[in-house]
């Protein structure tokens, strides 16, 4: 829902009502390969590597990319995020579509993988 009044939401939702379902909450995931290591030289890479791990471990609590309701992506440069945007974009519509879930980008210092540079963490409503 992005009610007139606020500005137009770009790559987020204002709001998302859920309809009634199962949530699923799902832990923050990074560029983390099978093997523990952060893969990818670039914020676009990363964000892809983390946006496939939270959509494997979202499929595998029984929620698809159209059962997204709110995610959190953390950035450790939010400039270079910004500025990365129409490619982060084209991630996001080839991964997920078209429909965008309530979204908030946070400016973090670091995260828990040194080497990541980006993290999303979310919950998503099974119907």
């Amino acid at each position: 829902m992005n009610p007139p009044g606020l500005s137009p939401p770009t790559g987020f939702s204002h709001a998302v009502r859920a309809a009634p379902g199962t949530i699923v909450f799902l832990a923050g995931q990074t560029a983390l390969d099978g093997a523990g290591r952060i893969v990818g030289d670039g914020i676009v890479e990363q964000f892809e590597r983390a946006l496939s791990n939270l959509l494997t471990a979202a499929e595998a609590a029984g929620a698809g990319p159209g059962d997204l309701a709110k995610l959190t992506v953390f950035a450790v440069d939010v400039a270079d995020y910004r500025g990365n945007a129409a490619a982060i974009g084209q991630v996001w519509k080839r991964l997920v579509g078209g429909d965008y879930p309530a979204m908030a980008v946070i400016g973090a210092t670091r995260l828990w993988d040194e080497a990541a540079l980006v993290e999303i963490e979310g919950f998503a409503v099974v119907r």
